[in-house]
């Protein structure tokens, strides 16, 4: 009696030791998509407090939805701050007027939004930014999907963003260069050219941006193959991210690559590719370390 007794309370133990292994699994797989979910949502949610008190309507692109622009660009700027102590590196590299800056696109892209939100905080320049379909597709987000300047209905629209003088983000690589490249910062681009058409088309020049240790913060697990065969299959990004970690982001911006009407959109694309090569050549070390990026936080950089 008494050895059933113990042989149950193995068993139930087992099954509670299981249990929260897969809680921890859960929370080590899922919280960085729930405490980035959590932000956005909390920026709409400002964003909602704003429009009440001042009583605005649409027009979300207008100044004056400014002051409710720069209280979501201190929110993300103050977690880039505190959590990755993030760095601008070139910032006076970017020319006066519209341009389209191009980024590597890591497991999230949440340099990206640093990067915005410094820039306006610092600068006063506005950025629009071209999203993926299924990230317009989250519920509860509209107001700041409008009021920060999102978009994915493609070339014609972001066409006429720049040459109504706003600057344009980009991330040619997008999910797939999201989801399956890994800390050897491999470039998965394919033969997506629209971008460049875009410039050539606003007559702008293109800005290359990279920022080192974006994947070491964020991983994905891309290279497990049922993963990789349900995207492929289905294009549903529901690969698992995990990380979080709080390693150092430092963004460096490249020279920009003015607009020529004598090279095509194929060969501008490669020249973007290739200057966003050099930056992460530069000062990326690859494969990249976690251990070693989240010791550099105790390093002091000059930002500039």
């Amino acid at each position: 009696m008494v050895g059933d007794y113990g042989i149950k309370y193995n068993f139930f133990a087992v099954v509670v030791s299981l249990d929260k292994f897969v809680e921890l699994l859960f929370l080590l797989l899922f919280s960085p998509v729930l405490i980035i979910l959590g932000f956005i949502y909390f920026s709409n949610f400002l964003l909602h407090i704003y429009k009440r008190k001042v009583n605005l309507k649409e027009n979300y692109l207008s100044q004056s939805w400014d002051n409710g622009r720069r209280a979501v660009a201190h929110l993300w700027d103050m977690y880039g701050t505190v959590w990755h102590g993030y760095e601008i590196h070139g910032m006076d590299k970017i020319p006066e007027g519209p341009g389209l800056i191009v980024f590597y696109h890591g497991a999230f892209p949440l340099d990206y939004y640093y990067f915005v939100s410094r820039l306006y905080l610092r600068t006063g320049r506005f950025c629009c930014t071209v999203v993926d379909y299924h990230f317009s597709k989250i519920p509860g987000i509209k107001l700041f999907y409008n009021v920060e300047g999102l978009t994915h209905n493609g070339r014609t629209e972001c066409t006429d963003i720049l040459k109504r003088g706003y600057l344009l983000g980009v991330l040619p690589g997008g999910t797939r260069e999201a989801l399956f490249s890994d800390e050897n910062y491999d470039f998965l681009w394919g033969s997506r050219t629209g971008f460049a058409h875009v410039a050539r088309d606003a007559k702008v020049p293109v800005i290359p941006i990279f920022t080192k240790n974006l994947r070491e913060g964020y991983r994905t697990l891309g290279k497990i193959w049922p993963f990789k065969w349900l995207y492929e299959r289905t294009r549903w990004p529901i690969v698992p991210i995990y990380g979080g970690f709080p390693v150092k982001f430092c963004t460096y911006i490249g020279d920009p690559i003015p607009y020529d009407p004598n090279i095509s959109a194929e060969e501008l694309a490669e020249k973007t590719k290739s200057a966003i090569k050099d930056l992460r050549d530069k000062y990326q070390e690859i494969p990249g370390s976690i251990q070693r990026a989240l010791l550099e936080r105790f390093e002091k950089h000059l930002e500039k």
